[in-house]
């Protein structure tokens, strides 16, 4: 909960700034009470649920949240997903900062399911990639997994991913940049490498690369490496990769297809906070 903490917290600090809620103080509803709805208006995969909560509760630990549904459920038609009472005032602060994570991240799980659905029962896994909101990668890979979809790396440092630069700081040999990484790399680790060509491949599976990351190849040049591969490594295509591509890539016996476009690029989703005013407190 520190992580998501944090990330609220800053994110309510770029909002308030030192003045704070300044339009809501001003209609001085001190004591005024209400209850808000959270409406989904469009189809969607739902996803951020808990982080929203947590937003109000930073705000002000005594407003009450109830989630109606839950990350990963389908919704088809406008429903009423949460509701939060307590005071008027904190719930308005609360509003948009909460707002923003959860129609961005059910937007994300939206675009997961989508692209899911497009592989239809095919073995083949769709992953993320680390081109993600700065800040919110937990929250989009676990929006990511509520849509079907599945993680790659989460960062830098759990997965050795040798990319173009790499190799060329090595001076562009991918047998040198998997030679080092074989020496160096903790034993368990898996290596994959980056190769944009059948040359390239063929240097990467001899030199003993565990994962293959296919970069922008078209369906002819993936064929001609799933040949070559035979099984003794791992597939992953990448590079721009749409959902009316994903069930041709389907049939291409590739393991993995990773999409950046599932986080960097997802619509943030309508979900709307409908304010209903309560009666105000008789305390002073």
């Amino acid at each position: 909960m520190d992580y998501l903490d944090r990330l609220i917290d800053l994110a309510l600090d770029e909002d308030l700034g030192a003045a704070g809620d300044i339009t809501t103080r001003s209609l001085g509803l001190k004591r005024a009470r209400a209850r808000a709805e959270l409406w989904a208006k469009e189809e969607m995969v739902l996803a951020g649920l808990d982080a929203f909560a947590r937003v109000f509760q930073r705000v002000d630990p005594r407003l009450e949240v109830k989630l109606h549904s839950s990350d990963g459920e389908q919704i088809a038609r406008p429903t009423r997903v949460a509701e939060v009472s307590g005071a008027a005032a904190a719930i308005l602060t609360a509003e948009r900062t909460a707002l923003n994570i959860v129609q961005r991240t059910s937007g994300i799980a939206t675009a997961t399911r989508r692209a899911v659905e497009a592989i239809g029962d095919s073995p083949l896994r769709i992953l993320d990639t680390r081109k993600t909101p700065p800040g919110m990668r937990q929250l989009a890979k676990a929006a990511v997994r509520a849509g079907g979809g599945h993680n790659h790396r989460f960062g830098l440092f759990d997965g050795i991913l040798i990319k173009d630069n790499h190799i060329a700081a090595v001076g562009g040999s991918v047998r040198e940049s998997l030679r080092r990484a074989r020496e160096n790399a903790p034993r368990l680790v898996k290596i994959e490498v980056e190769v944009t060509s059948r040359a390239q491949a063929e240097q990467a599976i001899s030199a003993g690369a565990n994962i293959l990351l296919l970069d922008n190849m078209d369906d002819e040049q993936i064929r001609e490496v799933v040949a070559l591969a035979r099984g003794r490594v791992e597939l992953e295509v990448s590079g721009g990769i749409e959902i009316e591509r994903l069930s041709a890539i389907a049939k291409l016996g590739v393991d993995y297809v990773s999409m950046g476009a599932l986080t960097h690029s997802a619509r943030a989703v309508d979900l709307s906070l409908e304010l209903l005013p309560g009666k105000r407190s008789s305390k002073r």
